[in-house]
Parts: structure tokens; sequence; C-alpha cells
């Protein structure tokens, strides 16, 4: 349980960091599956992304708010369909832009931490069949040796696929990512090719860059029993996690990103407790959810690899309800810790308020807001309170 009444500290070399999406923040990514999606009838997106918060040109800006909070690193995503906007042609330039964007961080004394894929895949190869077809297992590998190549010298950190388990149940189960499907077998061999592509990108971007830590970022969800849900809670953390878990023995981190629980009875998702605060992306606020995962993934695995937390957050309008939920998670975060999990590492999802997939740019997870004319940025209240956190490297009693 959360001591109370003194600093708790984190171990030292703890780091501390937040993390973004280029198609939600760099604008006019207009070459990949999601903004095709966002621009068909009938997708459910609530808006396109636009100009998003106008990154790709305002980096600069970015990377000074995060020397500014005096965080060591920042996790972005590198855009395939930038890098490779038609099969086998690469951009040299759109490569340099992500040089200079991983050099002015490292200047100003920031870890760049570079996703390789995050949920957006190139219309070209779509049109192939992509992830469906598994066409696209080989065309990732592919494309991580051409990025790592240009960037090894210049990034501390790899994360190979962003929620892989998101985009297949999403994407190819729910209907609400791109193609926007409802088979559920068909999202089990989606999730089967993004595992594939897992395996193979690893190597790829250790041939390409040796030296620099590579690993998976998985999506969990703190699952708990409701009445008669013992069958479903199985089947579902199976195919949700347990599948993309047993798939990063011998990787040098698995990424854990927590956002929420949820009641599993004998039809799946049970709905909410009576009187339980329900967010704006439609989940309960439940930061206790995150130490839940840590100890699941460390005893899933059998502590075969370090943890970080690479995205926790909150969807929020009030910011005074963002800083309760990220204390009460760290709280969480300091108890697995002192259990013997190696957590090495929080970082805040998001810094900016961005596009948030269907939703639009309705919720609001940064701790930095943009204004969406004029892209001016203005840290909020939270901001202060994680930069404090992470200078003291520790919870303030």
């Amino acid at each position: 349980m959360a001591t109370s009444g003194k600093n708790r500290a984190f171990p030292a070399g703890f780091t501390w960091g937040t993390a973004t999406a280029a198609h939600q923040i760099e604008g006019g990514n207009t070459n990949n599956d999601w903004w095709a999606f966002e621009h068909t009838e009938g997708s459910g997106c609530a808006e396109s992304s636009g100009d998003a918060c106008d990154s790709w040109n305002r980096w600069e800006e970015d990377a000074d708010l995060v020397a500014g909070l005096g965080l060591d690193n920042y996790r972005f995503s590198v855009e395939w369909s930038r890098v490779e906007p038609a099969e086998g042609e690469i951009s040299r330039a759109a490569l340099e832009h992500y040089r200079r964007l991983c050099g002015g961080l490292r200047e100003r004394g920031i870890d760049p931490v570079v996703t390789f894929h995050h949920f957006t895949t190139p219309t070209w190869l779509t049109a192939q069949g992509g992830w469906e077809s598994g066409v696209a297992v080989e065309r990732f590998a592919r494309f991580c040796t051409v990025v790592a190549e240009a960037l090894g010298d210049v990034m501390s950190r790899a994360c190979t696929i962003n929620e892989p388990n998101i985009v297949a149940t999403m994407g190819w189960h729910a209907g609400m990512f791109p193609p926007g499907k409802t088979d559920v077998d068909l999202s089990r061999t989606v999730a089967g090719h993004f595992i594939d592509a897992h395996r193979l990108s690893v190597d790829a971007i250790r041939g390409a860059a040796p030296g620099v830590p590579v690993g998976l970022t998985l999506s969990m969800t703190d699952y708990q029993l409701a009445p008669g849900g013992e069958e479903q809670l199985t089947s579902i953390r199976h195919h949700a996690e347990d599948i993309f878990l047993d798939a990063t023995g011998g990787d040098d981190f698995l990424g854990v990103q927590v956002y929420t629980r949820m009641l599993i009875g004998p039809d799946g998702w049970a709905g909410y407790e009576d009187g339980v605060p329900v967010l704006d992306m439609g989940y309960e606020f439940y930061p206790a959810s995150l130490a839940n995962c840590l100890r699941r993934a460390w005893a899933y695995t059998g502590g075969a690899l370090p943890l970080l937390v690479t995205e926790n957050g909150i969807g929020t309008t009030d910011d005074a309800q963002r800083i309760d939920y990220v204390r009460q998670a760290l709280e969480g975060v300091l108890d697995a810790i002192a259990e013997g999990i190696d957590v090495r590492g929080y970082t805040y999802w998001s810094l900016l308020d961005n596009f948030e997939w269907a939703f639009g740019y309705g919720p609001q997870f940064g701790i930095v807001n943009v204004d969406r004319d004029t892209f001016a940025r203005s840290a909020k209240p939270s901001a202060a309170w994680l930069s404090s956190v992470a200078a003291a490297n520790a919870l303030p009693a």
C-alpha cells in the first residue's frame, strides 16, 4: 500500500518522459490508411486530422517544451508514409527531418525514443492487402532497416509497433480503426501478422543499429473478474495480451501502456459499477490499473525483461483531475517497484492535446494545450506538476 506523510523516491536512474505519435501531431499525413479512413463517409470519425498540431514544422517548439519540463526522454513515431511514399521509394528528406528531430532532442539533453509503427500504414501497402494479407510483415521489416540505418547513431531506444493488439482489434473486430471491419477471426489473423512483424523488426533494427535497445509497446487493460466471467476473462486476456507477451522473448524491454480497467462477465465487458466516474473517451477513471498491469506483465513474463511505462495518462478537460490520476498511478508504480518489479521509467501520454483518432480533437490528453487556430502551445498546471516530480525523482507528500 502507498505510504503518506513523506516524499516517496523513485530508484536512481528512473527515466521521465512524454510521448506523441506522428499522425496525431504532425499534420498533413495524407498518404496513409488513417487519412483515407477519416475522409470515408460512414467511418464514424468525428473529424479529419487536418493540420493536427503542425508539429512537422514546429518540432523545435515541442522539443523546447520537453526540455523546459526537465524530462529526459521523448517518445515519438516515424511516419512510414512520409519515409516511403510509394513502395521502394525512400524520401531522404523525410529521413533527414527525423534525424534533425533526434539531433535537436539530444542537443537539449533529451533521449529520442523512436516508435517505428504507431497505428498508420501507407495506402500503397493497404492496397496490396497490408496487414490483412500479411504482405505488410516483410515490408515493415524492410522499412525498419531503412529507418534504423538512418537514425541508429542518434536514437536512444526503439519501439517496434505501438499497441498491435489495439490496431488488430479496433480495425478488424470493432470497426473503429481502418479498415473498419467487424470480423473477429480476421482480427486474430491480423494480430498474428503483427506478432510476426515484431519479431522480424527486432532483428532488422538490431542489425542496422546494434546496441540500441529494442522492444514492443503493448496496450494492457486491468481486466477484472465480474460474476460468471471466468471463461471470458481467460479468453480476452489470451487474445488481447498474452499472445503478444509471448512474442517479447529476447527483447530488451517491454513497454506497458495502461489507461483503465474493464470488468469481465459471462458476456464480455460487464459495464461500470454504480457511481464510478467515466471519462471523455468512455472509460473509467481507475489509476490503480497501471500498477495492476505492471504486476501482471511481470508475472506473466517471469520477470524476463525490464518494464517501462511507455504510455499512461488521462483524457480530461479538468487538469486537477489529470494531476490526481497521475499521482495515484505513480503511487502504484512505486508500490510495484517496492514489490521487486523492475520498472525503469514513466512516460506520460501525451505532450500535446492532439488528434485522438476516431474521437477527433475532443479528448484532451495533453499536459500542453494547443490552440486549434494558431497552434500556439501553452503548458497546463499538470505539466509543471509532472516537471516537479521528475526533478525530485520522487512523489511529494
